[in-house]
């Protein structure tokens, strides 16, 4: 019987061939967009999971806040790892990963290279993450200074083969230059690891003081025993902080204990974070890589399942559209002794059928558009990921599932036509009972209205962030790193390059108001013995004396630093965020102080203010910060004014490699370091305007059956009202009005939820748009057009067509 089916299914697809396209099309469009977006979300949630013991695994957090300054910190302090190792049995090992230093340059043959992929690890970072060595013994790999374990790709560059390389040796060039010995190598990081590097440096090879539990510059990660439950294990963390904390911080600041810190309105905390939630649920200060989202997983599985749901509900749409068409089919197969079942049977067939050419034409949808996806969302995703056994049996499933969704209503819509009724041309009964099919349509715009309104939001919210004054000027400012330049020639190189024409101005800029930039936090207070309520924390940026004017930031009172005042070396300007957190009245000429684990005690003194300035994304307020007149040459900034930017790249790049020949040449530019913090939101807004343009696309195709099957359903009605005088126009209005008032419905439900998601999504920024009502409404009525552009072909053509005809099948 089953070969029955599919051959009388395969028959009618054969016969209607428009029908089996379009059918076939839309459902293909809902399912490859399905496969695609579900791979996406595979990769998001299967980051960490090839570590072995990653349901013990977790990295230690620390929350600050200190007169009236909040740090949530990746990082935690350098004895933390060890202080719990030793003191809770819980802890099976530990492990400390130092990324301070940035990047170092290598040398490959006569040449250096600055890799970035680089960090400092203990070897026990091997026990505590799975990463397989090829070569060498990884337990002890970096237990002694100037040993580096580095990864298989690295080796091959480096070295040729994996086997080669260990006991051979890298040198680097940070100011002095040090022989590193290649101790072990790994299989290459996985792409779904939460951090990626090439190079682990031995820890022996960083300079701190060990012992000191104030400062957090360490990533200090754990692995709990099995059975170990980690929340409960985070209710250890006050005692470590009386034990330990508390008494270092005796030491220069007059507390008692926590109890006294809190009451100034501060706190500290630490606590474990499970490692495989990292990727999705950690946003913190110092991630070692940028993080997703786990809300962008929730809205594209959404945004996945309704566009597979629409294309499901083109599918009975268009399939009951064309019931009056099947309907003398069925009333003959009845007469016949066709059962029920069996009519359910082959309807069934048929949609599982056209299903699986829909799936089969989606997959290669996929493969065509991955590349393209993997550009706009920067995953590495490849057609292999779709080999493992979860997926393979879900796509064996899938075209099932989806056929007998589809097909389901249909089925059992065209099974119950009755012989006597349909043989007399009587299945028509006019357009009262569309109940279901209109809250389809409903559906399908409610979600297409949704997914407009949210790409239109996070446009906007864009080109308002890319456009906001910041309070420096971004544009046309040219970054060079310095690293592969002597120290002792920076300052003339970078003098010589401002001479040139093109050049308006130029400085030193280590810390700058960008990712990936440099950042100091230093605490401060405005008396000479910090308390609980005079202390507070704030960035504090080393600079020249012309940083200010180069980055063409604002004084509100006093003045910047100036070669004529000798005794600037002590002093600060501070943003009106610190001002206001040390509470200073007119602040300038005024002290602040620091005190260092020693007790020691500086005094600075204020010398100006700054205008406020966005140095962080736009999604946090304004934090306290200072600068102070020191050295912080690894990086030139130069503010440029010339349409050749090329040409005037070409010669400072030559300038460089006159005084330091065989160093790269690194440079980017400030406006593209600024967007780059959004890049996140620009890959999903890239992401949500191609599936809202699909969801559209699928929503108007269903919205073409539903037209089809009532103009199918009203074709006498038609016939008649022509013969009584009715023009074209009057019969598409009639056609028309009802799907308006679909159309209207849907836009009224998908208003306040899209307002409610995208309000909070808004609340990630400190700085963002207002959401207008205008917004709505120019969706709203984009919507309306495009149905009524659909619309038009088939009331046109219904109302075009000859009346005899409607009128002699009576």
């Amino acid at each position: 019987m089953i070969k029955n089916f599919i051959r009388i299914a395969w028959r009618n697809l054969l016969k209607n061939k428009g029908f089996t396209a379009i059918n076939i099309i839309g459902l293909s469009l809902g399912i490859g967009c399905f496969i695609v977006i579900a791979m996406f979300v595979s990769d998001e949630l299967s980051y960490d999971k090839h570590n072995a013991h990653i349901d013990n695994l977790y990295r230690v957090h620390s929350d600050i806040v200190f007169g009236g300054t909040e740090l949530i910190m990746a990082l935690s302090s350098d004895p933390m790892g060890e202080t719990l190792k030793r003191d809770y049995p819980d802890v099976e090992q530990y492990a400390r990963v130092f990324a301070a230093s940035g990047s170092k340059l290598i040398k490959n043959k006569n040449e250096y290279i600055e890799e970035n992929s680089v960090v400092h690890a203990d070897s026990t970072l091997f026990d505590v993450f799975t990463l397989p060595a090829i070569a060498g013994n990884t337990k002890t790999a970096l237990n002694e200074p100037n040993t580096v374990v580095i990864t298989e790709s690295t080796a091959i560059r480096y070295f040729g083969s994996a086997q080669e390389a260990v006991g051979e040796f890298l040198e680097t060039n940070d100011n002095t230059r040090t022989l590193y010995e290649v101790t072990a190598v790994i299989e290459d990081m996985p792409k779904n690891a939460h951090f990626r590097r090439d190079f682990f440096f031995s820890m022996d090879n960083v300079e701190y003081g060990y012992g000191n539990y104030l400062s957090h510059n360490f990533y200090t990660y754990v692995r709990l025993r099995d059975g170990a439950d980690y929340k409960a294990f985070n209710a250890n963390f006050p005692e470590v902080i009386d034990k330990y904390i508390v008494p270092q911080a005796q030491q220069y600041m007059q507390i008692e204990s926590m109890d006294d810190f809190e009451k100034g309105g501060n706190y500290l905390s630490y606590a474990l974070f499970p490692v495989k939630d990292i990727h999705l649920k950690s946003s913190r200060y110092a991630e070692l890589s940028a993080n997703s989202n786990i809300q962008y997983v929730y809205i594209f599985s959404a945004v996945a399942l309704f566009i597979l749901i629409l294309a499901c509900i083109n599918f009975m749409n268009l399939t009951t559209a064309r019931s009056s068409g099947r309907a003398k089919e069925v009333g003959i197969r009845k007469v016949l002794g066709t059962g029920k079942k069996a009519l359910i049977g082959q309807f069934l067939t048929e949609s599982i059928l056209i299903s699986i050419l829909a799936l089969i034409i989606g997959l290669l949808f996929v493969k065509l558009s991955l590349g393209w996806f993997n550009g706009m969302s920067g995953k590495e995703m490849e057609m292999s990921n779709l080999l493992t056994p979860e997926f393979i049996i879900f796509l064996i499933l899938f075209p099932f599932m989806v056929g007998t969704f589809a097909g389901i209503y249909p089925a059992f819509f065209m099974s119950r036509f009755q012989p006597v009724t349909v043989l007399k041309g009587k299945l028509g009964t006019g357009h009262k009972k569309n109940t279901l099919r209109n809250f389809l349509v409903i559906f399908q715009f409610t979600t297409s209205i949704i997914l407009i309104v949210g790409t239109v939001v996070i446009y906007k919210q864009l080109n308002y962030i890319q456009n906001s004054k910041v309070g420096f000027n971004k544009e046309q400012m040219l970054l060079v790193n310095n690293s592969g330049v002597p120290q002792e020639t920076r300052k003339s190189l970078r003098d010589e390059i401002e001479q040139l024409t093109d050049v308006v101005s130029a400085s030193f800029a280590g810390f700058l108001p960008v990712s990936d930039s440099s950042r100091s936090d230093t605490t401060f207070s405005t008396e000479a013995v910090m308390t609980e309520s005079n202390g507070f924390n704030m960035q504090f940026w080393p600079v020249d004396y012309d940083y200010l004017d180069n980055m063409e930031m604002e004084m509100l009172e006093g003045r910047f630093f100036s070669r004529e005042f000798g005794s600037d070396s002590m002093s600060v300007v501070l943003n009106e965020t610190a001002v206001q957190l040390s509470g200073l009245k007119d602040p300038v000429g005024k002290n602040l102080y620091q005190t260092n684990a020693r007790g020691d005690v500086y005094t600075v003194k204020i010398i100006g203010v700054v205008k406020n300035f966005n140095y962080e994304s736009l999604r946090e307020n304004v934090g306290a910060l200072s600068f102070r007149l020191a050295d912080n040459s690894w990086v030139s900034a130069y503010r440029f004014k010339t349409a050749d930017v090329a040409g005037l790249v070409d010669t400072i790049e030559a300038k460089y490699k006159e005084v330091a020949p065989g160093m790269p040449f690194n440079y980017s530019f400030m406006d593209e370091s600024f967007d780059n913090m959004y890049r996140q939101e620009q890959r999903v807004g890239s992401v949500a305007v191609t599936f809202a343009i699909l969801a559209i696309i699928i929503a108007c195709l269903g919205l073409l059956g539903l037209a089809t099957y009532i103009a199918e359903q009203r074709t006498k009605e038609i016939g008649v009202r022509k013969v009584l005088g009715a023009s074209v126009t009057n019969i598409v209005k009639m056609l028309s009005k009802d799907f308006v008032k679909l159309v209207l419905i849907a836009f009224l439900i998908a208003s306040p939820i899209a307002w409610w998601f995208m309000n909070k999504w808004l609340q990630d920024f400190a700085y963002r748009i207002n959401l207008d009502w205008w917004i709505f409404a120019v969706v709203g009525l984009l919507a309306l057009l495009v149905a009524l552009f659909t619309l038009s072909f088939q009331a046109i053509r219904a109302a075009l067509s000859n009346p005899v005809n409607s009128l002699r099948m009576e």
